[in-house]
């Protein structure tokens, strides 16, 4: 039920963010809510993680996996090309 909630979400979020947007900032958006959505697939797994050295590392990978996600799309927003990382810009 729950990962039905958050495939709901991103497409709602999707189509909003369509609205009056760049294809770059659409791209960024799509890039903030794929990752968040695996982020949050990993941090249910931690939940379920049987010892705490575990969970910790899973929470860690969530947090990881969130960061890069930010940068991403934050570099496909700036296109700058100083600061891009692999996205083929």
């Amino acid at each position: 039920m729950k990962k039905f909630v958050t495939l709901a979400v991103m497409a709602g979020l999707a189509s909003l963010a369509a609205c009056n947007s760049s294809p770059r900032e659409n791209a960024a958006d799509t890039i903030e809510s794929n990752t968040e959505a695996v982020a949050d697939n990993i941090e249910d797994a931690a939940d379920n993680a049987t010892t705490t050295a575990g969970e910790e590392g899973l929470e860690n990978k969530a947090d990881a996996v969130r960061a890069t996600g930010q940068n991403q799309a934050d570099d496909m927003r700036t296109n700058d090309p100083d600061t891009n990382l692999s996205n083929g810009i």
